[in-house]
């Protein structure tokens, strides 16, 4: 990957955002910019605001200050029509998934496409069971409720919603939380496998450091309100004492081991 990505290749770029809740100030003067086709992994300490970075890129956040740009696009720019364009090319898979309950996952998936477009009855099914494939799951998934899928699978039918549009950027909030081992090791294979056959540019916030090192190509660490983004070969030779203690505390050189 090139050391320095041309503008046009950044499918996403922030700069100056500021993220306050009353008298908090999460994120001052914060810059980041996010290449098209990598895989990058957000860290930081417990309050450094990682998900309010995430919905705050989405639209889910208001920003207090700053300017967004989601594939050259300055959102604050656009009229809501193209804003609702811009949104669609964005999925995103909250933890555990954030189902509807109510629904199959088949019609979680079809709820999303109906929703934006006009599509007939019969291809939107389709579409979804498509979906539920490539989420990894077995076709007799999509008529089972929530409730009776496991946690993994649960996070695979999040993945097949949040590809219901065919998205171009796709965010996970802690995809492997609650997970076992074997199973964040699957669903790391996965979630590579999709950037790769489908182009995605992933943006990923994640406690798991083999996940960092598995799929990541950059990391990006919240930390004094603003972000540091480097590979993990670069962040270790930060002096910051967080950066150091979370890549070369004991489970850091475990997962490093583990990935040589």
């Amino acid at each position: 990957m090139p050391k320095e990505a041309k503008p046009q290749n950044f499918v996403i770029s922030l700069k100056g955002i500021r993220n306050q809740f009353g008298d908090q100030i999460l994120h001052n003067h914060l810059d980041l910019d996010i290449r098209k086709g990598e895989v990058l992994g957000i860290v930081g300490g417990s309050g450094t605001g990682k998900s309010v970075l995430m919905r705050t890129i989405v639209g889910l956040n208001q920003k207090a200050a700053g300017t967004i740009k989601i594939l050259g696009q300055d959102v604050d720019q656009v009229s809501q029509t193209e804003l609702g364009v811009l949104r669609q090319r964005m999925g995103v898979l909250f933890q555990d998934g954030a189902l509807f309950s109510s629904l199959t996952v088949s019609q979680n998936i079809e709820a999303v496409i109906n929703e934006h477009t006009k599509l007939p009855a019969q291809f939107v099914r389709e579409v979804a069971a498509l979906k539920i494939a490539l989420a990894g799951l077995p076709i007799e998934a999509g008529g089972k409720y929530p409730s009776e899928l496991s946690g993994g699978m649960r996070k695979r039918a999040g993945i097949a919603r949040a590809l219901a549009l065919d998205p171009d950027i796709l965010f996970l909030d802690e995809p492997t939380a609650g997970l076992d081992p074997i199973g964040a090791a699957q669903f790391d294979s996965l979630i590579a496998k999709l950037q790769d056959t489908l182009g995605l540019t992933v943006v990923m916030i994640t406690h798991d450091l083999d996940s960092l090192h598995a799929i990541c190509n950059r990391i990006g660490v919240l930390l004094d309100k603003k972000i540091k983004v480097g590979t993990i070969i670069e962040l270790t030779k930060e002096a910051d004492p967080w950066i150091k203690e979370y890549f070369g505390g004991p489970r850091g050189r475990a997962a490093t081991r583990s990935h040589d």
